[in-house]
């Protein structure tokens, strides 16, 4: 089979390799889409701290396939079932998996990191995973290319919960990538009365209206904060949400942030630019509440495939091209450099 093999930083080459063999209580995926992350950029171009220097990792978390074959003892899946990989795995003992979050684990695994992803033509799915529920059907007339979009959708339900988005409240999101465009449909899903979507690159900007945007806003043409204030009486946001990786952003969230606001910096940022300086006086004498999310939870992968398969979220239009893996160097390429505008799957289903 063919797999793409990340060696070291910018070091990533597609080659045979044997198919994986799997133990009793594990499972063979044949993977049939796996879309970019933006996790899998950094890790192309930083590295990864549970990917130590020599390790060889087939990278990918955002996985969909057919199930090939499962081990004896392996109960509830069978081949030919179609499922989506949910990517991290708890250790299931310690008091954050028994809380049910999962990705928060100080000892968690996760597919394409520390252990080998979906950019491959089969991929092996450890007993931890099978066993702790990581495996997730696709429901009937789900395709796969709405499925694979299952785990950034997952990861902003995560996020929208945190800010306990109400009805009526006016939201702010800052970012018109493939994740600020499902942040603005699952904040008018959550009964957002306006929610306001800041871009600087006008393509995603003009998209935003059709995901149900209600404000576009290009802050290089505009400045961002005289528009929420003048669309919310001069109050501020009920919510802002950060869905990018810009510093300056997380700082001006705090501005734009009404009393009482929630602020959700979602977006993590690159290395060498963790350390923002904050004016804490905004937060006090405002009574924000800011928090931040990072991956999702069992609960939140299900119930997001269950918002696809009801039609409540639009995610197919969101991907933008089918790459070959023997081409996904030019894949990650065309994201790093920001030439694309949605998301970006590696396909092996032709």
């Amino acid at each position: 089979m063919k797999k793409a093999v990340y060696r070291g930083i910018r070091d990533m080459e597609v080659v045979e390799g044997p198919v994986p063999q799997i133990g009793p209580y594990e499972v063979l995926l044949q993977v049939k889409y796996c879309s970019i992350c933006g996790t899998d950029i950094r890790i192309y171009h930083y590295g990864h701290f549970k990917i130590p220097p020599g390790t060889e990792r087939v990278l990918g978390h955002e996985v969909v396939g057919v199930i090939a074959s499962v081990g004896s003892e392996v109960r509830g899946l069978a081949p030919g079932m179609r499922v989506a990989v949910a990517p991290n795995i708890g250790c299931g003992q310690c008091e954050v998996c028994l809380r049910g979050w999962n990705q928060l684990c100080p000892d968690y695994q996760a597919f394409g990191i520390s252990l080998d992803g979906g950019f491959q033509e089969y991929m092996k799915i450890t007993a931890p995973a099978v066993l702790r529920g990581n495996i997730v059907g696709i429901p009937d007339g789900v395709s796969f290319e709405e499925a694979v979009l299952v785990e950034p959708l997952s990861c902003v339900y995560n996020g929208v919960e945190a800010v306990d988005i109400r009805a009526a409240d006016v939201v702010v999101i800052i970012g018109a990538g493939p994740i600020g465009l499902l942040h603005v449909q699952m904040a008018k899903l959550k009964g957002a009365a306006k929610v306001i979507l800041s871009e600087t690159v006008e393509e995603r900007l003009q998209d935003g209206a059709r995901f149900g945007a209600d404000v576009l806003v290009n802050p290089s043409k505009e400045d961002l904060k005289s528009v929420i204030f003048k669309e919310t009486g001069g109050k501020g946001a009920d919510v802002v949400i950060t869905a990018c990786s810009v510093p300056a952003v997380q700082q001006r969230a705090l501005e734009l942030a009404g009393v009482f606001g929630r602020i959700n910096l979602f977006g993590g940022l690159p290395r060498g630019q963790e350390t923002v300086p904050l004016n804490t006086n905004l937060i006090h004498y405002k009574q924000l509440k800011v928090t931040a999310t990072t991956g999702s939870n069992y609960h939140q992968f299900r119930r997001s495939m269950e918002l696809i398969a009801a039609g409540r979220v639009e995610v197919k239009s969101l991907i933008e091209g089918i790459y070959r893996l023997e081409s996904i160097k030019d894949a990650f390429e065309r994201v790093a450099g920001k030439a694309s505008n949605r998301k970006v799957v590696i396909g092996f289903d032709w």
